[in-house]
């Protein structure tokens, strides 16, 4: 069984998704230091980080649209609590709230999707595909376009930014705009929406 608490320090130590740095941990036998070994030569950690690098600062902010019928709360989280107090990224903060109050992602990225709903996703893409007559030899190539729009409907970090007219920039790649601007790793932390009269 891997621990959360051991996953979140893998997590820190190489960047890398929680999903792989869960697998790591079970390939080592829940070993820290062997997991982040494994990320590396599995090329999907980035270098180590240093203590300093991690990203504890930063800020929960609220926003309220339609009157106080829906309602965001978001934890973006930066280096240093300088930045963190800084115009940029406030504003930063707040486009990442109104984004999600106006396209409703249920994860922060794709890696936080959990395995079998993107079985089940490729399970239904299948039967559709099927019920339309498509030769099967095509099916991988279909249901791989089909699991990029819903990463791209469904987590905050893949969804078109909006206020791109042009639908190119993600959420991502502002973020990383800023993180170039500001000079300091950016990442959302955790959200919620709230939206009156829902469950």
């Amino acid at each position: 069984m891997v621990l959360t608490g051991l996953i979140t320090k893998v997590r820190e130590m190489t960047g890398a998704g929680v999903m792989d740095c869960r697998n790591a941990l079970k390939e080592t036998n829940n070993d820290v230091d062997k997991a982040c070994l494994w990320l590396r030569k599995k090329g999907i950690a980035t270098a180590v980080k240093k203590a300093g690098r991690y990203a504890r600062q930063g800020l929960v902010y609220s926003y309220i649209h339609g009157n106080g019928t829906l309602g965001v709360l978001v934890e973006v989280n930066c280096e240093t609590d300088f930045v963190a107090k800084t115009v940029d990224f406030h504003n930063l903060v707040k486009e990442i709230a109104m984004q999600i109050a106006a396209t409703t992602p249920t994860y922060i990225s794709r890696d936080q999707v959990p395995e079998n709903v993107v079985g089940s996703e490729k399970e239904i893409y299948k039967i559709q595909l099927k019920k339309e007559g498509k030769p099967e030899k095509i099916f991988d190539k279909i249901i791989e376009g089909k699991i990029e729009k819903f990463y791209s409907q469904t987590c905050l970090y893949d969804q078109a930014y909006i206020r791109d007219i042009q639908g190119k920039e993600t959420i991502k790649g502002l973020i990383s705009n800023s993180i170039a601007k500001i000079g300091e790793n950016i990442v959302v932390k955790r959200f919620s929406r709230f939206k009156l009269g829902e469950e």
